[in-house]
């Protein structure tokens, strides 16, 4: 790969646009943008957690994510173009069955919590899911690959899942929803 970033600063979006990789230009406060924008924020927290102590098995499975999620970037940044595979949103069911085989079906409601890997991973499947609003709002006006959206919305099934597999892993269990604690 080559230098593709020489300069930082261009001075090319002070008037409040910013360029897309197919050379057009859009306001920053364009619905692509925004979608752009909260996935990249997701990859970041992803980052985050990845600075957690975790089995190998999950790194490796979030680091992928974190690839993935780049590559959703760029499908996101060239409008029509498809970067997100089908198979990948089938990859992330996988890894849901997998981790989910581990776990006592859940009875009651959880809170985000528990260990802080836990509660970094239910913070990532929040913004996860801020993302996919997004990716289905500008789905409304522009062509967006049905990979694009399944793949954040099984990314969130994950996330949740793994919260409630690094608390196991952890020996702490599930935060426990307790309606009416403090009526």
């Amino acid at each position: 790969m080559g230098h593709r970033l020489s300069k930082i600063y261009t001075r090319t979006g002070d008037a409040g646009t910013t360029g897309l990789g197919d050379g057009s230009r859009v306001g920053k406060d364009a619905p692509r943008i925004a979608a752009l924008g909260d996935v990249d924020e997701l990859n970041a927290t992803i980052s985050v957690l990845l600075c957690e102590a975790m089995p190998d098995e999950v790194r490796d499975l979030l680091t992928g994510v974190q690839h993935d999620l780049f590559d959703l970037g760029g499908e996101l940044s060239v409008p029509g173009a498809s970067f997100l595979k089908d198979s990948q949103p089938g990859r992330l069911e996988t890894a849901i069955d997998r981790f989910n085989a581990e776990m006592e079906p859940l009875k009651e409601f959880i809170l985000p919590g528990g260990t802080r890997a836990a509660a970094l991973t239910h913070h990532s499947r929040t913004v996860c899911r801020r993302a996919e609003r997004a990716v289905v709002a500008l789905a409304h006006n522009e062509a967006i690959s049905d990979a694009a959206r399944q793949y954040l919305n099984r990314l969130s099934d994950l996330l949740f899942v793994l919260a409630r597999w690094l608390n196991k892993v952890a020996g702490s269990g599930d935060v426990l929803w307790q309606k009416g604690k403090n009526a």
